[in-house]
């Protein structure tokens, strides 16, 4: 496993960033130590038989999607509102370089959610040849979203649940660390597929279910004890196996997921939840509580602290999961899956692969050929 160490610092080092980018396959569930984690999962969320937009099946409405346009909108007349990027900015280039891996120009991207345009800054005229369209609910971030130096760049207030665009017109689709606060999910990825050209591409990330648990157990620990319940703090998130079936239903494939953790250290929690408001990502599920007590938080930190908090270090650590996902339309020049009984060897006998490969007459390359190859292309 790789891991690169990364230190990123806002203001004069108040809090250091230790990136770890680890690559776990899309079968694997993440560790779990604390089954606290998910301790509410979705049972709490309030449901409704609301219909979803564009006349799409009922869905269940856990997010109040008004507050949080309120909330991110908020953000943008801070004064330092830039120091709160520090997370999509990260996995806005991380995204940005996973576009760099695909060798095809596009005419035509548009970046879904875009914030503060994460993404289109970084997006060169070798990239995508005609136009960028940057979409984002929240107005007010909107406008302050920073567009590419090369490509021609238009704004548009677009709704995620929502998504305007044509059928079969646009050739690439980007999303960064916004649509886990869509309530229609499947809706607004099927709607997707259903604007993409064939043979299009959907790239996103997305927090995944391990992203803030250590605020989550501490949150609810802490209420338990001082008030006999809890409520709803951290915002539920999807597991990386979830947005694997969600993408094949909306109908993309060559589907690829894989897996970041970023650990941020704090001072204190209530550094954590002032980041949090700052970036727009505090909580908006239906149900939640409007207020914390003082005593409640005060006994959550001092949790957090014992539990989780970094040895020998006055700090605190927060872990954002991050899901990475690429789907593609399907189109019939893409590789597709041999017929069903067209395989020669059967899997219980690759142990005897080299002796069926003889007696087959099967040319197996070695470690020889291979180093010959080389030495002929050099």
């Amino acid at each position: 496993m790789n891991i690169t160490n990364l230190q990123l610092y806002r203001g004069i080092s108040r809090k250091l960033i230790n990136i770890f980018k680890p690559r776990r396959s899309a079968c694997l569930h993440p560790n779990i130590q604390y089954n606290q984690r998910n301790g509410y999962l979705m049972t709490l969320c309030q449901h409704s038989s609301a219909a979803a937009p564009n006349g799409s099946s009922p869905m269940a409405m856990v997010f109040d999607r008004k507050a949080k346009r309120n909330q991110r909108n908020r953000t943008a007349f801070l004064k330092n509102y830039e120091d709160y990027d520090y997370i999509k900015e990260e996995f806005g280039f991380r995204l940005y370089d996973r576009i760099c891996d695909i060798k095809r120009q596009f005419n035509l991207m548009v970046e879904l959610g875009c914030g503060r345009g994460h993404i289109a800054k970084h997006i060169t005229a070798d990239i995508v040849t005609d136009r960028i369209i940057q979409c984002d609910w929240a107005e007010q971030v909107l406008n302050q979203a920073a567009i590419s130096k090369e490509v021609k760049t238009e704004k548009r207030i677009v709704d995620e649940e929502s998504i305007p665009f044509e059928p079969n017109s646009i050739d690439i689709v980007v999303s960064n660390l916004s649509l886990h606060w869509v309530n229609d999910l499947p809706g607004s990825l099927k709607q997707i597929n259903n604007c993409l050209k064939e043979d299009g591409v959907l790239i996103g990330s997305m927090f995944g279910h391990e992203t803030l648990f250590e605020l989550r157990v501490a949150l609810q620990q802490a209420e338990l004890e001082l008030e006999g319940g809890f409520g709803i703090h951290v915002s539920p998130f999807a597991e990386c196996t979830d947005i694997g079936r969600l993408l094949n239903q909306a109908g993309f494939t060559l589907i690829t997921l894989d897996l970041d953790a970023l650990v941020v250290s704090y001072p204190s929690m209530i550094e954590l939840l002032q980041d949090l408001k700052g970036m727009g990502e505090n909580n908006c599920t239906l149900n939640r509580k409007t207020h914390l007590h003082r005593k409640t938080v005060k006994r959550a930190a001092e949790i957090y602290q014992e539990k989780f908090g970094n040895e020998g270090k006055e700090s605190i650590p927060a872990t954002f999961e991050v899901i990475h996902f690429i789907g593609w339309k399907p189109h019939p020049s893409q590789a597709k899956p041999a017929k069903r009984g067209s395989g020669q060897m059967s899997i219980k006998d690759l142990g005897e692969f080299e002796k069926i490969a003889k007696e087959r007459k099967i040319h197996v390359i070695s470690d020889t050929d291979v180093d010959a190859t080389k030495k002929d292309d050099s």
